[in-house]
């Protein structure tokens, strides 16, 4: 009998291992395999764990009947008179790096290319408009956009911003006031008519590309949106840059964007303020275009 608990790890992985192993919990494999193809997968497992960690046990002849094998550095596998121990270390000897395959190693490089300095002149290389939406919920034909965002590279390599509250029927919920600090004040104080809003990001946009993160998400409000006040879908090319983080970073430990921005070294000032969020965004499709993921 073979257990073997992962975390962290890429879902490549994860996948590679259910054709030997049965998962009976998340993270955790069970199987019965020879000794040949358990060392073969332990090795398969250490070229591409990424940032996570995985630990072994299984059957052996020895005192206890059973050895670990661990890549965690808080701890230690230790033989005490034949009979293996955990020792846990009170600091960690390291950290796992981010694979030890060629391919791991030749991604790792590329992406810390583009952690240098020079926000514009990146920036300069990127003829996108960067947008974001804030909701009053997740369903587009149900919720309402409260707060449109945009950035595009204007003349001299300074950003263009666009940044607009928009005025709905319905009231926010206090979960949306308490994640974006937008009130329903601010909407009837300082909002737009949802037409008016729309218009004038259309204007704001011309006919660039769009960049996005999940942009799917904001396209279906765009689109409900236009559709409702009798205006035209935006025709302009959609590009969501989660697949393509997806596609050229497979060590992250997930896809939110506060862990794609951190891993791009992008700062986000205010998250979850429509504004801030496609700043942000913006540095992170420059980024991803400096190192040739679009």
């Amino acid at each position: 009998m073979i257990v073997i608990t992962l975390t962290k790890v890429p879902q490549s992985l994860k996948g590679d291992l259910t054709k030997w192993y049965q998962e009976i919990q998340t993270g955790v494999y069970v199987g019965n395999v020879s000794a040949r193809v358990r060392d073969a997968l332990w090795e398969r497992i250490m070229a591409n764990i990424g940032r996570g960690e995985a630990t072994m046990v299984y059957n052996t002849s020895n005192e206890v009947g059973y050895q670990f094998r661990t890549t965690r550095k808080d701890r230690q596998v230790i033989d005490f008179d034949g009979i293996p121990l955990m020792m846990h270390l009170k600091e960690s000897v390291g950290r796992v790096q981010p694979g030890f395959s060629d391919a791991a190693k030749f991604h790792r490089a590329k992406v810390m290319t583009g952690k240098s300095t020079g926000h514009r002149h990146r920036s300069a290389q990127l003829t996108a408009v960067s947008l974001d939406l804030e909701t009053t919920g997740l369903d587009p034909v149900k919720d309402e956009i409260i707060s449109i965002g945009a950035v595009k590279q204007g003349p001299n390599q300074q950003l263009q911003k666009y940044d607009q509250l928009i005025q709905i029927r319905q009231t926010i919920p206090p979960k949306i006031v308490t994640l974006t600090n937008i009130t329903d004040a601010m909407l009837a104080e300082q909002g737009v008519s949802l037409a008016v809003g729309l218009q004038q990001l259309q204007d704001f946009i011309a006919k660039a590309p769009i960049v996005g993160y999940n942009l799917h998400f904001d396209e279906a409000f765009l689109t409900n949106a236009a559709r409702e006040v009798n205006q035209k879908d935006l025709v302009n090319r959609m590009i969501d840059l989660m697949p393509l983080v997806k596609k050229s970073n497979k060590f992250l430990d997930n896809y939110r964007l506060e862990t794609v921005l951190a891993e791009y070294d992008v700062e986000n000032r205010h998250p979850h303020h429509s504004l801030s969020d496609a700043e942000a965004t913006f540095e992170l499709a420059s980024k991803l275009k400096e190192n040739g993921t679009f």
